[in-house]
Parts: structure tokens; C-alpha cells; sequence
């Protein structure tokens, strides 16, 4: 039975200061929350209708977790989906640690992406061209941000992130850098690339100054109309098109 205190528990999770408190986030509806329960997140708790416990009985199993069964309409009071007849589920955070560069590869760099919704786009581009790394500056949208959770589609639990100081970690790497920038390089013209961190800057001011100058290739998508620019996520997709065309085999 779906007690009082647990709804009150799981509302309490759609603000950032109980989640980062609980060190917890909840995923909704079922194809997430199939995802979160095939992956290597340690679940809470499941709230679900019986049809959806009966058809992922396997998984549910698996994964020890605490099944509470509920209404479609005690699911939509409780998560931000205005229609959720499946699941919801309280996940537990993973711990914030670094990792080191890995070799032959690219890593996704984000330098103060604040919008939630950017980010879990951005998270599902990662995951479509095979970049599972990403190292997100302190002020970056909330990972676990539900708006986040929902945009990635089920891709958060296939990309590896933690949030650090990016100058610290670019300096410790030393790896190359290739920064988005309107004034950079045209994408198209460069030669074949190996690895490397593909950075994308704030919506609205682009990669900050102390981390520009870090970058060791400034690059930019060319235009052929007249609009001023490009939506980040939209520019990432673009440039990590590009990037994994170009990357020696």
C-alpha cells in the first residue's frame, strides 16, 4: 500500500536540495524505468501498476528492489508525467567520481549547460554516437534533474559523468580540446582526429574565458542562412556527427 509518508518522501525528490539530502532521484514511465532496472543504479523502491510488475517480473527480481503496487492515477500524483500508467521508481545517486581520460576516445566536456532539457538531449546524442564519458562543470544543470531524466529517453544509465572544476581536469588531462566557438574552425575542414574532448559552452555566452583558453582547437558548425545560432544540444549532435566521422579507426 502507498503510504502518506512515501508520497510525501517521493514529492519531496523533485527539488534538488532533498535529492542531493536523500542522495536520491526518481525515473517515470516504463521505458525508463525498465532501463534504470537493467542498469548498474541501485533501486529504492518501485512504485507500479500490476500490469507492469507482471510484465517485468524477471527484472523487478533481479534487482531486490521494494515493489509497491499503485493506481495510474496515484502514479500521475506522484511524478511529473501527465500520463504515467506504468512505474515509478526512487534511484539512488552514484557517487560523484572522477575518471581518468579514456584512451582513444572522446569525452564530452559541458562548460555551465544550464537548461535541464538541453542536458538530457544532449545526454541522448552522447549515448547515440557512442560517447559514454562526460565530465560536467559544477554549474551545469542538474544530472538528476527529472525534466533531465526524461529528456535522455532511458540513456542516462548508459553514460558515465561526474561534476568537477573543468580547468583542474582539462590541466591534469592534457589531452586535446576542441571548443565550439562561432569564430573557430570550420568543422568540415579538419583532418582526421583520435580522441579528445569535445566541449559545448552556456546557452547563451558560449565556453567562459578561463576555460577558453584552454582549448587547444577552436571549431565551429559553418551557416548558410541567417539564423544568429544554434541550440546547444542541436549544435552538439552536429559536431559529435562530425567528430566520430573523422575519428581514426
Amino acid at each position: 500500500m502507498l503510504s502518506k509518508n512515501t508520497v510525501k518522501f517521493i514529492k519531496s525528490l523533485h527539488q534538488k536540495k532533498f535529492r542531493i539530502q536523500e542522495q536520491m532521484f526518481f525515473v517515470e514511465g516504463e521505458k525508463s524505468v525498465v532501463e534504470v532496472l537493467d542498469s548498474d543504479f541501485r533501486l529504492e523502491l518501485l512504485v507500479a501498476t500490476e500490469s507492469f510488475i507482471q510484465r517485468n517480473t524477471r527484472l523487478i527480481n533481479n534487482s531486490s528492489v521494494h515493489v509497491i503496487e499503485a493506481t495510474q492515477k496515484q502514479l500521475e500524483s506522484l511524478g511529473q508525467y501527465q500520463s504515467n500508467d506504468s512505474a515509478l521508481a526512487v534511484v539512488h545517486m552514484k557517487v560523484n567520481d572522477a575518471f581518468d581520460f579514456p584512451e582513444d576516445q572522446f569525452v564530452l566536456g559541458l562548460d555551465e549547460v544550464r537548461d535541464p532539457g538541453n542536458l538530457g538531449t544532449i545526454i541522448r546524442i552522447a549515448d547515440w554516437y557512442g560517447i559514454k564519458n562526460l565530465v560536467l562543470s559544477e554549474h551545469t544543470a542538474d544530472f538528476y534533474n527529472p525534466k533531465v531524466i526524461q529528456s535522455t529517453m532511458g540513456s542516462f544509465t548508459r553514460v558515465n559523468f561526474f561534476y568537477a572544476d573543468l580547468k583542474e581536469v582539462f590541466q591534469k588531462w592534457n589531452v586535446p580540446i576542441y571548443g565550439a566557438f562561432l569564430d573557430g574552425k570550420n568543422v568540415h575542414e579538419l583532418n582526421q582526429v583520435s580522441s579528445g574532448v569535445i566541449l559545448m559552452g552556456n546557452e547563451s555566452n558560449g565556453i567562459s574565458n578561463d576555460i577558453g583558453k584552454l582549448v587547444t582547437d577552436r571549431v565551429t558548425i559553418p551557416g548558410f542562412g541567417q539564423a544568429e545560432s544554434l541550440n546547444v544540444a542541436i549544435a552538439t549532435a552536429i559536431l559529435c556527427d562530425n567528430f566520430k566521422r573523422l575519428q581514426v579507426q
